[in-house]
């Protein structure tokens, strides 16, 4: 008689099945840890993803962005090397240019946020808000003190929000959901 094998298996049935038993693997850790060390990552770790993150993003819209630029600023040319050239050098600078904008910030925000959580010995939400505004004022501190003043004030609005945004559960007396 025919068994069918989806009745023989159970439903997580994977390769490391074979060698280890069913199951085996389900909920054991990923990742080998240093004895007493965080499961979560610290703010170091994580200034590689945001930088990495902003300039990707930065990047992304830089192109949208030279697209349309180029497209308006070529739109009566007739369709030939010379406008697609124009479009791509537009694309090109402004994707770099974006890029290039996204990553700093996001870098002296990495920066000051791990200098803060190490002078302080503290990770909490008043790091990211004082990372935020001194980013703010230090990327536009050669506009003169008004406006290191409001690129403070961008930043400390910036990351308040994202600190609101991150502990909205904890706000509200409700438990994560994303957990």
């Amino acid at each position: 008689m025919h068994t069918p094998l989806s009745k023989v298996l159970p439903k997580t049935f994977t390769p490391y099945d074979w060698f280890c038993g069913p199951g085996s693997h389900i909920d054991t850790d990923e990742f080998i840890l240093p004895t007493g060390a965080n499961k979560t990552r610290g703010r170091f770790e994580l200034a590689f993803f945001t930088i990495g993150g902003c300039c990707i993003t930065g990047a992304a819209f830089g192109t949208l962005n030279g697209l349309r630029m180029g497209l308006t600023e070529t739109r009566d040319m007739p369709w030939s090397k010379p406008r697609n050239v124009q479009i791509l050098n537009m694309v090109t600078r402004q994707g770099a240019s974006w890029a290039n904008t996204l990553g700093s910030v996001a870098l002296l925000y990495s920066v000051f946020g791990v200098a803060i959580e190490k002078a302080r010995g503290a990770e909490d939400d008043l790091n990211t808000v004082a990372a935020g505004t001194l980013t703010g004022m230090l990327f536009k501190s050669t506009t003169g003190l008004k406006g290191a003043a409001r690129g403070g004030l961008v930043g400390l609005a910036m990351s308040g929000l994202y600190a609101l945004y991150s502990n909205w559960d904890h706000l509200k007396g409700t438990s994560p959901s994303h957990y």
